[in-house]
């Protein structure tokens, strides 16, 4: 099927927007340790959280910061492995097919500012596009289409080239777009990291694409 596309910006964020809430640094205080926090102003909450994670070992302040973010999702000990490597920027792949990839960003992002760099300084990417028609839009066709504006050397175009064109299932598509989110009749925003689509990977602004869908053959 035929798509033309309109990239209207692309962004390098070092924070999602609405990550955190009021009432999540009101109760994450609370876990550790600072209550009666419910009248301070957001910026007053913020400081105060910092303050009290720093206050932990970092693998323990991580620990506690997913449990309350992740706890239907994850056991006591994955959390207790997840909390070790994020500290080496490496989360192990049992882990890549939970759709959590932009959770665990805003949560390495608030310990990285906590401990004022122990924890890497991730980077994700938002993109806001058009497409048209808009039919049957998903993250894999998203994928097949932006791999005729990205560079030559963007990783999903070297680790994914026979997904991308049709000759295999592209189930990694799923994590490698955190958040596909239609905005308007033919509008997105997409949410990814750096590391798979950064902005000056981006080639054209508006092109168009045939994406080729994969048929899986009838076993016989």
């Amino acid at each position: 099927m035929k798509y033309h596309i309109i990239i209207n910006s692309v962004k390098t964020v070092n924070e999602l927007p609405n990550a955190w809430s009021n009432k999540d640094y009101i109760a994450l205080l609370d876990k550790f340790g600072f209550e009666d926090t419910a009248n301070s102003s957001p910026t007053e909450l913020l400081e105060l959280l910092h303050m009290a994670i720093s206050d932990f070992e970092p693998n323990e302040a991580a620990a506690i910061i997913l449990d309350y973010k992740l706890h239907e999702h994850l056991n006591e000990n994955q959390i207790d492995q997840i909390s070790h490597e994020m500290l080496l920027d490496k989360i192990s792949e049992e882990y890549a097919d939970i759709s959590l990839h932009h959770q665990l960003f805003n949560i390495n992002q608030l310990l990285h500012k906590a401990y004022n760099g122990t924890f890497p300084n991730a980077k994700a990417t938002l993109i806001e596009f058009e497409i048209s028609p808009n039919k049957n839009v998903n993250k894999e066709v998203i994928l097949k289409a932006f791999d005729k504006t990205l560079a030559g050397n963007n990783v999903i175009k070297r680790l994914f080239s026979s997904q991308l064109a049709g000759e295999e299932s592209f189930d990694e598509a799923e994590d490698i777009i955190w958040i596909l989110t239609n905005t308007d009749e033919n509008s997105y925003l997409l949410t990814t990291s750096e590391y798979w689509m950064s902005r000056d990977e981006f080639k054209d602004a508006e092109f168009d694409a045939n994406i080729v869908e994969f048929v899986e053959e009838d076993e016989d």
